[in-house]
């Protein structure tokens, strides 16, 4: 170990697990930089380009290292072999020059696929990464390479705040409007500092007074920590009471979202992220946030023992971004007060309804005097998550239903429709997601009962072949030199594989009921064309494409679905619908299954 680790600070207890975590993917991460100086491509982060060779171009994203690289060798911290090591200076230095190589003459870069001209991902991530190491680097920086970092930085800076992005991601706006500043500060151009301005009233537009934030059609939870995280370090360059009101509200909406489990997140959200962002949550701590110290004091203790997605089960593309994340909270880790305030599942029983998200939390006391935990997102179908209040564990995890057709067509319930019609008691929730808890009488916060009726929709499951990969690249070269053409193109993919599913010709209606010892889920599928082949309701399973979803947590292993039995399917083909009933103990699970018709 360096000599200058020599009085770094004893080990805080939990709090070292931010850095175990992140210091032992170092190792894993320089093993995808190319470290030799006299390569072509040395400083580029991205393997599968300079040493496979399985790919034609360098994806810029990959260069987000460097910002692990830049925290590990200028942080001391416990178990720290990396602060300080003169190769690691030369390794995040060789990465940023890198990156400055392969940017375009508009200032974006490309992640996915050639011409890509992507925005806040990944020029705007960039943008924030090398900043932010030129900062940690201080007097390190080589002066030679300053004037074009700098040119970098503007051109990167004057793109983002010209350019928007198809689509509306909540967490792209935060986070291009924190590079966006940031180069600002650094080149202090006029125009960088206006286009921060018109992004900044943008993002404020997609953030609601219930608490979250609209990540293309409703709240994604892992994304909110993600919002959290972006502004809480754009305020420490730029203070805004907004942010500060934005960030407050997400605190204390994400925190009904922090399992009793020590999970997080995943299919209640829009996206069905399960990542969770602590830096921000660690910041506020350390302002007298009592609540932001409970949520990440909680789910730290389930990264401890494995809960939460951890940067070495991500791929490559993405266990970059948790390094530094990591790192930073440990930096900014916020010393708890001897009692911490009580997370939504601790509290006294409890019902609360968010009108605009359309979910309904719930902390509740059985007839037998037993504490359960609660939660129904409505606007997705109904997905439910039911945990234990004794012990937190998972007793029901229920994402709706998902079924293959006699087409080849697969239909879930599991979407984001406007048009569902939805009810909390006797109380109509319309997609109104502006809903203001202050201004308006609260709907449906003691309601019972819940239903959720409409048609499923398709899961989008395409898939690229040989002929059409080769295709797809040859038309962006042909026209992805044009930057607005490019962001058309991008449009037109998000609607193509993520945004935009038909109706199936399946209809369902869910009705979920609080009983005094029992929650009662009713389901009714009803087949308005082919035949179903296949149906299956309850577990965890995921349907729309997020590249950072879809991660193992331990809790699955526990998790059971009920497939529908072929009997009951040949009643469903011929008469046209299926009801099924189930009882679940809130502490000992399902009682009872009927199926009927």
């Amino acid at each position: 170990m360096s000599e200058i680790l020599r009085g770094v600070p004893p080990s805080t207890g939990l709090r070292d697990v931010y850095a175990q975590k992140a210091l032992s993917q170092i190792p894993r991460l320089l093993s995808l930089e190319d470290r030799n100086e006299f390569s072509k491509t040395y400083g580029c982060f991205n393997r599968e380009y300079w040493l496979c060779r399985t790919t034609d171009f360098p994806s810029s994203i990959a260069q987000f290292g460097v910002q692990a690289l830049a925290l590990a060798w200028a942080t001391p911290m416990p178990d720290n072999p990396f602060y300080q090591e003169e190769k690691i200076l030369a390794w995040t230095l060789a990465g940023i020059d890198y990156w400055m190589k392969i940017q375009k003459d508009d200032g974006s870069f490309d992640e996915f696929y050639p011409n890509e001209r992507g925005w806040a991902g990944p020029t705007g991530f960039l943008v924030y990464a090398m900043c932010d190491s030129y900062r940690l680097l201080g007097d390190r920086f080589p002066s030679a390479m300053r004037g074009r970092f700098f040119e970098a930085v503007a051109r990167a800076g004057r793109f983002l705040a010209k350019y928007d992005e198809p689509g509306v991601l909540a967490n792209h706006h935060a986070m291009a409007i924190l590079p966006i500043y940031e180069a600002y500060d650094l080149v202090k151009d006029d125009k960088i500092r206006q286009g921060f301005e018109v992004r900044l009233e943008d993002f404020l537009s997609y953030c609601y007074p219930e608490g979250w934030c609209l990540e293309y059609d409703g709240t994604d939870l892992g994304y909110l920590s993600a919002t959290v995280s972006f502004l809480s370090k754009l305020q420490k360059l730029y203070p805004d009471e907004r942010l500060d009101r934005v960030c407050h509200r997400a605190i204390d909406f994400a925190a009904h979202f922090a399992y009793p489990n020590g999970h997080y997140a995943g299919s209640m959200g829009s996206r069905q992220t399960l990542h969770f962002y602590p830096h921000g949550f660690e910041v506020y701590g350390g302002k007298g946030v009592g609540l932001a110290s409970s949520v990440a004091e909680h789910l730290l203790r389930g990264l401890s023992q494995g809960a939460l997605v951890p940067p070495e089960i991500q791929e490559d593309r993405y266990f970059l971004y948790r390094i530094p994340g990591l790192l930073q909270s440990w930096v900014d880790y916020s010393e708890r007060p001897e009692v911490l305030p009580p997370l939504p599942s601790e509290r006294e029983p409890f019902s609360r309804t968010w009108p605009g998200a359309r979910i309904h939390a719930r902390k509740g006391r059985d007839a037998r005097g037993r504490d359960y935990y609660c939660l129904i997102n409505l606007a997705k179908g109904g997905v439910v998550k039911l945990f234990r209040g004794d012990n937190g564990a998972s007793v029901e995890n229920d994402c709706g239903f998902i079924a293959s057709l006699a087409d080849g067509k697969v239909v879930t319930s599991q979407w984001i429709d406007a048009d569902f019609v939805i009810r909390a008691g006797d109380d109509l929730l319309p997609w109104k997601p502006e809903y203001d808890p202050s201004a308006e009488a609260a709907v449906g916060a003691n309601a019972d009962r819940f239903e959720v009726q409409g048609n499923a929709h398709f899961m989008v499951m395409k898939l690229f072949t040989p002929m059409s990969m080769i295709a797809f690249r040859l038309f962006m070269l042909a026209v992805g030199w044009q930057t607005r053409m490019a962001y058309e193109i991008k449009g037109w993919i998000r609607n193509l594989l993520m945004t935009k599913s038909g109706a199936g010709p399946v209809a369902f209606k869910r009705t979920v009921t609080f009983g005094p010892s029992e929650l009662l889920i009713e389901d009714e599928v009803r087949r308005l064309g082919p035949a179903i082949e296949r149906l299956k309701l309850g577990d965890e399973f995921h349907v729309r494409y997020v590249p950072q979803s879809r991660y193992y947590q331990p809790q699955e292993l526990a998790m059971r679905g009920h497939e529908i039995p072929s009997d009951a399917l040949a009643r469903l083909n011929q008469s046209g619908v299926l009801r099924v009933r189930r009882r679940i103990d809130y502490h000992d699970g399902m009682t009872s299954l009927e199926i009927g018709h």
